[in-house]
C-alpha cells in the first residue's frame, strides 16, 4: 500500500512538495486553509511572479544556522527548477540581474499549472480547511508536511500555525520578525515629503556602523519610507530592531552626483540668477516636496535670494543632499511584509531531508523554517527546494 502523505500548506513549498510526493506515487493529501491556494504566488512580483533567481546561495539568506540552505540549494538548483516547470509547460524570462519571471508574465499562470500540476498527479486538495491538532494528522499519516509559512501578509492567512505546531512538539522557534518591508522614521521631515520618490542610495547603519549600501528607488510615505532600496535592506534592520540595536539609515538622494560637483552647481546657478530663490535653485534637482522639507530641516528660507547664497551654504546643502540621516523606529509589520525571518529552529531539522530531529515522519519546508531570502526570487528559490527535497526524502523511506 502506498505510504500516506500529508502536507498542511498549499503555498509555493507546500505545492511542490506535492507534486514531487504523488509523482513517486504516494498517496498525497494537502490541506489549505484559504479558499484558493497559492495566494502568496499570485501576488508576488506584482503580479509577475519573480519565481526564482538564476543564481542563489546561503549568502543570500538570513537564518541563525547560515550553512543549513546549501544542501537543498544544490540538489534542486536553477536548472533542476527550470527543467521542472518547462515539463508543466511554463517557461521563464530570465533578466539581467538573475531574476526570472514566468514568459507569461502573470502569477496566475504559476498558480494554476502548480495547481493542475498537482490534481493531475492524484493529489487530493482540500481546501477552506484549517489543521488545528497535528499529533491527529501524525497519528493518522505515515509523514506529516508543514508548509504553513510565516506570519508575513497577515491578510493572505500569514500565521504562527506552523511554529505553534512545531512547539506543541518539543521544537524551539527563533524569534520572528518582518523582512522585505517599509520602514518607520522617528522625523517630521521624513512625513513631510509623503509621496515625492527618488532613485537614490540608501545605507544601513546599525549602532553607527555601516552595514550595506543600495541603490535603488526611495518613496518616502506618512510613516516612513518604502521603494525597493528600502524593502533590500529591511531585512537586516528588522532584525537589528528585534535585538534592540540602533538602527538608522543614510539616504543619498542624487547619488550620481558627488556633494562638491552639487555645491558647485548650486552656486554656479544662484550667482547666473541673482534674484532667483533658493527653493527654485533646488527644484531643478528634486521634487518640491523633499525640497521644502530639506530646507526646513535646515532651517533656511524658503525666500532667500541667490545672491546671499555662499560657498558655506551650498556645502551645507550638498552634504544634507548625499548624506540625509533618519532613525528607524520600527518596520510597517507583518501585514505588510513579504516574508519573515526567524521561524523554526534550523539545529533541530536534517538539512539532507528536512525531517524534524525530534518527531520521526514530521517535516518542515518553506518559509516556517529559520532561513529567510533576500528580494530577487530566493524565498521562492528556498520553497521549491527544501518542498522536493522533503518530497525526495519521503519517498526514499
Amino acid at each position: 500500500m502506498a505510504k500516506k502523505v500529508a502536507i498542511v500548506g498549499g503555498g509555493a513549498s507546500g505545492l511542490i512538495c506535492a507534486i514531487f510526493c504523488a509523482k513517486a506515487g504516494l498517496n498525497v493529501e494537502l490541506f489549505e486553509q484559504n479558499t484558493k491556494l497559492a495566494k502568496k504566488i499570485l501576488v508576488s512580483g506584482n503580479g509577475r511572479c519573480n519565481i526564482i533567481n538564476r543564481e542563489f546561495t546561503s549568502a543570500n539568506y538570513i537564518s541563525s544556522n547560515p550553512e543549513f540552505v546549501n544542501y537543498a540549494l544544490k540538489q534542486f538548483d536553477f536548472h533542476a527548477f527550470e527543467s521542472f516547470v518547462n515539463s508543466l509547460g511554463l517557461l521563464l524570462e530570465q533578466k539581467a540581474d538573475g531574476k526570472c519571471y514566468p514568459l507569461s508574465n502573470e502569477a496566475k499562470s504559476v498558480a494554476k499549472l502548480f495547481e493542475e500540476s498537482a490534481k493531475n498527479n492524484g493529489v487530493h486538495i482540500t481546501q477552506d480547511t484549517k489543521i488545528e491538532n497535528i499529533q491527529k494528522l501524525l497519528n493518522s499519516y505515515d509523514a506529516v508536511v508543514i508548509a504553513t509559512g510565516s506570519e508575513a501578509a497577515s491578510h493572505l492567512g500569514g500565521n504562527r500555525d506552523g511554529m505553534n505546531f512545531a512547539e506543541s512538539l518539543g521544537h524551539t522557534v527563533m524569534p520572528t520578525y518582518p523582512t522585505l518591508v517599509q520602514l518607520h522614521l522617528d522625523s517630521p521631515s521624513a512625513y513631510k515629503m509623503a509621496g515625492a520618490k527618488v532613485d537614490g542610495e540608501v545605507s544601513l547603519l546599525i549602532n553607527r556602523e555601516l552595514l550595506s549600501q543600495i541603490k535603488g528607488d526611495v518613496l518616502f510615505t506618512n510613516y516612513g519610507v518604502s521603494g525597493f532600496s528600502i524593502l533590500d535592506i529591511s531585512s537586516r534592520a528588522s532584525e537589528a530592531l528585534l535585538n534592540f540595536e540602533t538602527v538608522e539609515i543614510s539616504i543619498n538622494l542624487l547619488p550620481n552626483f558627488p556633494a562638491q560637483k552639487l555645491a558647485a552647481h548650486i552656486q554656479n546657478i544662484a550667482k547666473l540668477n541673482p534674484s532667483l530663490h533658493l527653493i527654485d535653485v533646488l527644484v531643478g534637482l528634486l521634487p518640491v516636496k523633499i525640497v521644502k522639507a530639506l530646507l526646513e530641516e535646515l532651517e533656511l528660507s524658503f525666500d532667500l535670494c541667490g545672491e546671499a547664497i555662499g560657498t558655506k551654504l551650498t556645502k551645507k546643502i550638498a552634504n544634507k543632499l548625499v548624506n540625509w540621516r533618519f532613525h528607524v523606529s520600527d518596520t510597517h509589520g507583518f501585514r505588510h511584509a513579504e516574508a519573515s525571518g526567524g521561524g523554526v529552529n534550523t539545529h533541530e531539522i536534517n538539512p539532507k531531508t528536512m525531517e524534524s530531529l525530534l518527531v520521526r515522519n514530521l517535516y518542515f519546508v518553506g518559509e516556517v523554517v529559520d532561513v529567510v531570502g533576500e528580494r530577487g526570487g530566493y524565498n521562492f528559490a528556498w520553497a521549491w527546494a527544501s518542498g522536493v527535497l522533503a518530497a525526495k526524502s519521503i519517498s526514499k523511506e
